[in-house]
């Protein structure tokens, strides 16, 4: 076995007897057999004795078992040697990621600490879930659950994916001053942004002083989207209306036919395209998985219509690729397809930050689900919370990169003319 491979698994063991062990994740499973798509670890105090603790995750249902802690490194020798290409390890002092390529040496990469803290050892923790009791109607609707709220195996995917969004979108709402301490929903006055007064006479009459109005794009079978209406509405008690907007007319039947069923009167989707669905003026613009410019549609509608809060999880890449150059001393390295098709992905997703920053927003760059489940995993999140195209550096910062890389139009270009600013700008005040 190779040095780093032979490192990983003793800086492991001597995490294990110092105390300063956190996690332990297996992924990227090698082909065939029935092996788990990814192990997680983690250490537990089970009858006095020291156990890793084990998640195996399949493909429809988990898989728990324990090993004791003297056995865990050779456990996790076994794992490396015929099982699995990537390892982390999560220690309070330094984290560790092994890969080991299909041809060529493995490589062993330390990573600031992620935690300063070892978690607590008890056996049985609290699984935390962000969806409750109350959304077992919806659940039931979509197929996730069963009547009596059991993940069904098939979907197990599926309702972690639903949490981890709803607890993203927790957070999202604290950082835009939504969730107060007595949970009823605040607005937060924006410089240059919006005001209090809702422009559009279809949802004026239908929302309360403190209703929020989100729009959620290309919502398809509305798994997200009811479960940002649930998180608001019936855990967080904050009113707030939700439109999702799809463009396949028999998902919107279906979804409003069930959100018709449960009693969700703030809950209605349409029939229309992200570019350009009639939309009321909203506090939350939501577009997950829309394909090549469609997520720059998205963006653009958000600024216009003074979205506080803009979303999105881009998919597919293709506008800036056929017009990437190779400048130096990057030319050796982007040669490579795979590695030009990457970059691309990852210019692409970049400008897009910039160009939120420039009309005001504070963004963010994360993990929206795990790579096990799709490589498109990357999610924006921009909240405002300045006056719009201010800043001269940012545009400054975007029109830099583009030259650098000879990228002559990007769908948000509109953005960085002084008259499509002019104009966007004054939609938002008189919306």
């Amino acid at each position: 076995m190779s040095k780093p491979v032979e490192q990983f698994i003793e800086t492991f063991a001597a995490s294990l007897r110092d105390g300063t062990f956190v996690r332990l994740t297996l992924s990227q499973a090698l082909p065939g057999g029935v092996r788990p798509q990814r192990i997680l670890g983690r250490l537990i105090e089970l009858r006095g004795q020291s156990h890793l603790s084990l998640t195996l995750r399949h493909q429809t249902k988990d898989i728990t078992r324990n090993v004791s802690a003297g056995e865990a490194a050779g456990w996790l020798r076994g794992q490396l040697s015929s099982e699995f290409r990537s390892a982390t390890l999560g220690t309070t002092q330094q984290d560790w990621q092994l890969i080991i390529p299909r041809e060529g040496e493995p490589r062993l990469i330390p990573h600031k600490p992620s935690t300063p803290t070892a978690p607590a050892r008890q056996h049985d923790q609290p699984h935390e879930q962000t969806l409750d009791a109350t959304a077992r109607d919806w659940l039931h609707g979509l197929g996730v659950t069963d009547a009596n709220g059991k993940v069904n195996p098939a979907m197990a995917d599926k309702h972690r994916q639903i949490n981890r969004y709803l607890e993203l979108l927790t957070h999202l709402a604290n950082d835009c001053g939504w969730v107060a301490s007595e949970g009823r929903a605040t607005r937060v006055p924006l410089v240059g942004g919006p005001t209090q007064e809702d422009g559009d006479s279809r949802s004026s009459s239908l929302r309360s002083a403190a209703e929020l109005t989100f729009a959620d794009m290309g919502c398809g079978k509305g798994y997200l989207t009811f479960g940002a209406w649930q998180l608001f509405n019936r855990q967080l008690g904050v009113p707030a209306r939700v439109l999702g907007v799809e463009a396949r007319t028999e998902l919107v039947e279906t979804t409003n036919a069930l959100a018709t069923k449960i009693g969700a009167k703030t809950l209605s989707f349409t029939r229309g395209e992200i570019a350009t669905a009639e939309l009321p003026r909203l506090d939350a613009l939501i577009a997950l998985h829309a394909c090549n410019t469609a997520t720059d549609d998205a963006i653009r509608r958000g600024i216009e219509l003074g979205a506080r809060l803009i979303i999105v999880a881009p998919c597919c890449h293709k506008e800036l690729r056929p017009q990437l150059g190779k400048p130096e001393p990057l030319a050796a390295v982007l040669r490579h397809g795979i590695m030009e098709e990457r970059f691309a992905e990852w210019l692409t997703d970049g400008l897009r930050a910039l160009f939120l920053e420039w009309a005001g927003y504070r963004t963010k760059l994360m993990e929206f689900v795990s790579t096990e489940h799709t490589p498109k995993n990357l999610m924006l999140a921009a909240v405002r919370e300045r006056e719009p195209f201010t800043d001269e550096a940012l545009r400054g910062r975007i029109v830099e990169l583009k030259q650098f890389f000879d990228i002559e139009r990007h769908a948000l270009d509109p953005l960085l003319v002084a008259a499509d600013v002019r104009r966007l700008t004054s939609t938002a005040e008189k919306s």
